[in-house]
């Protein structure tokens, strides 16, 4: 017998950029299967050019540098559309593709495990983890999901200077 949610999606990921590579077609579909089961809503992902993530870093870090991914969770408060149909939006992912493609090299996997690693990474972030003062229950939700979808390595694992177990 099938359930009757068994159709309802809980994630919607949709996912943009001015030129989509080959390597990230399916990155929606494969994020809203590997996503926490408490993961419901909608996700925006944005790929972009490194000078953008690095534009992006010093407006909203002061970090005058591209990293590979930044999270942007939706404000309750600030961004809510009064009465607005459909799901609740998670928030935004913007994923650097030349650093994504460099640290896949790095790491000796493709830019589309790399880029799944990231959005996995900031999928966590938008559901209000934060490896930097979580004492590593970011860590460990990475690594369990991570393992779950047959990702070789998580983010925070790679990351000298983050909060472990």
């Amino acid at each position: 017998m099938t359930s009757p949610r068994a159709g309802v999606r809980r994630l919607v990921v949709t996912v943009s950029g001015r030129t989509v590579p080959p390597a990230a077609r399916g990155l929606g579909l494969w994020l809203a299967r590997a996503a926490p089961v408490r993961a419901r809503g909608v996700v925006d992902i944005a790929l972009i050019s490194d000078p953008h993530m690095r534009r992006l870093n010093r407006t909203y870090r002061a970090v005058d540098r591209a990293t590979d991914v930044l999270s942007f969770p939706f404000d309750d408060e600030a961004d809510a559309v009064p009465g607005a149909p459909g799901p609740r939006p998670l928030g935004d992912i913007a994923i650097a593709l030349g650093v994504a493609t460099r640290q896949a090299a790095a790491q000796g996997h493709g830019l589309r495990t790399e880029l799944r690693v990231l959005a996995l990474h900031g999928l966590l972030h938008l559901l209000g983890y934060d490896h930097e003062r979580d004492r590593g229950e970011m860590h460990r939700v990475e690594e369990r999901l991570r393992r779950r979808a047959g990702l070789p390595s998580g983010l925070i694992a790679r990351v000298p200077g983050t909060t472990r177990p």
